[in-house]
């Protein structure tokens, strides 16, 4: 049996934790840097992200949020498979939590549950990108 991977991303933002947790909180902003979902800022509440997918598959990310620390941190279940779907069910729980630094904001993505090399590699190099464009929606906040 092969042990779960875990995918820890980090990266500091030239911006205040306040803004950075407008952008991973507010729906129409997560659309602009990740997805575009259902999200809503309450413990347990059920979304969808919505990814353009790949043959066979849908593209539905199921999703629900497990932990809220207001300001501070923010965990989700991700579900990308189902019954009827070419795509092997990936279950996995990303955690973002953010930290003020001088300057700005750390953010720490953790991704955890990956059990084969594939959904790995394809995490990193989309949590790369996902986080790159958050910049960019946070950059355009006020």
């Amino acid at each position: 049996m092969t042990e779960a991977r875990t995918l820890v991303m980090e990266r500091e933002f030239p911006h205040p934790p306040e803004r950075l947790w407008r952008a991973l909180t507010q729906p129409h902003l997560i659309a602009e840097w990740l997805l575009p979902n259902d999200f809503a800022l309450e413990d347990g509440h059920r979304f969808t992200l919505q990814s353009p997918g790949a043959p066979g598959w849908s593209g539905r990310i199921d999703c629900a949020v497990r932990e809220i620390e207001p300001g501070r941190r923010l965990s989700y279940s991700w579900d990308t498979g189902g019954e009827g779907e070419a795509m092997p069910r990936f279950e996995s729980v990303v955690t973002l939590t953010i930290e003020p630094v001088a300057g700005g904001t750390r953010l720490r993505m953790e991704q955890t549950g990956f059990a084969n090399a594939a959904n790995y590699g394809g995490a990193r190099y989309g949590w790369g990108m996902f986080l790159d464009r958050l910049e960019g929606v946070a950059a355009g906040l006020a």
